[in-house]
């Protein structure tokens, strides 16, 4: 684990660092099919609408320095799904293989079960994407099956990996 880390609720202030952190996935990961990253104002709106929903946000910070985030979001807009939520961690590359990830997604799982919620689901992108499978199989999520070949990005077709855990 990458000496003082520390897992906390989003700030505003935050915004920049986690537009940078999900920029840097989108532009070379596949664990967003996102092909163009979006601007400060969107990921300042899409944070908003997260947190309005009274869905948690949280970022790690390692030395004052914010090095992943992580949130849950609503699965589906219609009401019946209103306590399943879909989760979402991204780390700076810098900081792969050092617990971040795993610690942001336990921290989530957490205050997930606080706000009542019974189900929380991982869609992963890419089925390659071997470090985001592992930490959630770590955490307790259950594989519920790949869904094959409905993304494209860097001219290959993608995968999507569904887990699921019941808090």
């Amino acid at each position: 684990m990458k000496p003082g880390l520390a897992i906390r609720e989003s700030r505003d202030s935050d915004v920049p660092a986690i537009t940078e952190i999900y920029r840097q996935n989108v532009v070379e990961g596949t664990g967003s099919f996102e092909l163009i990253a979006p601007d400060e104002g969107e990921i300042r709106r899409r944070r908003d609408d997260v947190l309005r929903r009274g869905c948690p946000w949280l970022v790690a910070e390692a030395d004052g320095v914010v090095v992943g985030y992580a949130y849950a979001g609503a699965f589906r807009a219609r009401e019946a799904y209103r306590f399943t939520v879909e989760d979402s961690v991204y780390v700076k590359p810098a900081s792969f293989r050092q617990g971040v990830g795993r610690l942001l997604l336990e921290a989530l799982i957490e205050k997930c079960r606080q706000a009542g919620y019974k189900q929380l689901l991982a869609l992963i992108g890419d089925s390659k994407n071997i470090g985001s499978i592992r930490v959630h199989e770590v955490c307790g999520f259950q594989h519920c099956g790949v869904m094959k070949n409905v993304g494209v990005k860097f001219d290959r077709w993608l995968d999507v990996v569904v887990m699921q855990l019941e808090l």
